[in-house]
């Protein structure tokens, strides 16, 4: 089996389950995880302060269902866990339709579909179903179950912290909060996962710590544990949306200069294909959470198809078809190549800056290898000596000499290895 098609059968494991910001979906779902890389489970209880927030009471659902009066469950949660609004309260009731209409939540431009809905931080309930479904209820009485609970109980989510040659981190982050949703929630999930399994498998600079959280209370939670952690970290990427067909599309962090921004911009530059690049905004995953005032993390946001343009986005037709094998391995490979880049991009001093050093008698002509010709090469060599001052990273060359970051950096390891530059 190839890499993406074991990410998808990661994802495929993980759709049925009926995840929410708490309870035993999220414990399952980073159990799955857990078998491919050892996170580390956190438990943080009910009622934790976490700066302006406050972990809520763990959800759990059993059953839920609406009979019509012949005893027919004609929505039924076992059929779909997007059926029941995510956190709805338990209710056992008859009502008539009119009454019940109140709480049904139905897509009219999409008939067929399921809609996803929450109601987190409100105690009420709900159903949702396709606007077919609805326009089929007949006038009549209607029996409402849900068997669910809020309970004093625990927020959970997984952490990796992979070391590398420097305590310097790169963060990657994941939400683990949606149910059955597979491009907007499972698709990063197991894109993280296979490449933190790629990364214990090299030599890195950088630490990595991996985060797979619910979303917005789980990374604030995250934070608000781990505030003497924050310094470490000097980049990083949330993750979503990484399995469809659509084109890449990267949200810069709230720092329009960080060398995040920059790298990503450079390797979709070079990539061949389409791409969007987005302004940071205050709206959107948990990077709005990194990159809060108080926090201000280079963090930002990689997805193909932007969370909220497509019909698909939080509905039942976001599911295992909508997601591909090879979308997910595009992922994966896009995300390589970005860490590679932040990986490399180092800034070097000439340890010869009055005029050029003398490259042939040190045989450095010839020294590289490859199929380009050796004017290139040259000329690699002299772009980095002349620009090596301290204040230009490999990027910044690469961007005004427009030959190749990857020649780059092979040069700049020939040359340091000559005690040229350092």
């Amino acid at each position: 089996m190839d890499i993406g098609a074991e990410m998808y059968a990661q994802a495929e494991r993980m759709y049925p389950i009926c995840r929410s910001i708490t309870g035993n979906g999220v414990r399952e779902t980073l159990a799955i995880i857990r078998e491919h890389i050892q996170i580390d489970i956190h438990e943080v209880p009910s009622h934790t302060k976490v700066f302006d927030w406050t972990v809520p009471r763990e959800w759990n659902i059993r059953d839920a269902y609406i009979k019509n009066e012949k005893g027919e469950r004609i929505i039924d949660f076992k059929d779909s866990n997007l059926h029941v609004v995510n956190y709805s309260v338990p209710i056992n009731k008859k009502l008539p339709l009119e009454e019940l209409k109140a709480h049904l939540y139905t897509i009219p431009e999409n008939p067929d579909w399921i809609p996803y809905r929450t109601s987190y931080y409100d105690d009420t309930w709900g159903f949702c179903l396709s606007h077919h479904q609805m326009q089929s209820l007949e006038d009549g009485i209607y029996e409402v179950f849900i068997d669910s609970d809020h309970s004093d109980g625990n927020l959970s989510y997984g952490e990796l912290l992979i070391k590398g040659e420097t305590e310097e981190e790169i963060l990657l982050s994941a939400h683990i909060c949606h149910p059955s949703l597979a491009n907007d929630n499972l698709s990063g999930i197991a894109v993280l996962t296979y490449f933190a399994k790629y990364l214990q498998s090299i030599s890195h600079r950088y630490s990595y710590r991996f985060i797979f959280a619910p979303g917005t209370i789980g990374s604030i939670t995250w934070l608000a544990s781990n505030e003497d952690k924050i310094d470490r970290i000097k980049h990083g990427l949330v993750v979503s949306c990484l399995g469809d067909a659509g084109n890449p599309t990267y949200k810069c962090s709230r720092q329009s200069e960080a060398e995040i921004n920059q790298v990503i911009e450079y390797v979709l530059e070079n990539s061949g294909g389409e791409y969007s690049i987005e302004k940071f905004s205050p709206y959107g995953y948990d990077e709005r959470q990194y990159c809060s005032p108080g926090i201000n993390l280079n963090v930002g946001l990689l997805e193909r198809s932007k969370y909220g343009t497509f019909p698909e986005y939080h509905t039942s037709a976001d599911n295992l078809d909508f997601i591909q094998p090879k979308y997910l391995q595009e992922s994966l490979e896009l995300i390589k190549n970005i860490i590679s880049v932040l990986e490399a991009n180092k800034t070097y001093i000439n340890m010869q800056p009055k005029c050029e050093p003398q490259l042939g008698k040190r045989g450095l002509y010839s020294a590289i290898g490859g199929d380009l010709d050796k004017a290139t090469k040259q000329l690699a060599m002299l772009w980095i000596l002349n620009q090596s001052d301290g204040s230009k990273s490999l990027l910044d060359i690469g961007r005004v000499s427009s030959i190749s970051f990857e020649l780059l950096h092979q040069t700049a390891l020939l040359l340091e290895e000559h005690d040229l530059i350092k």
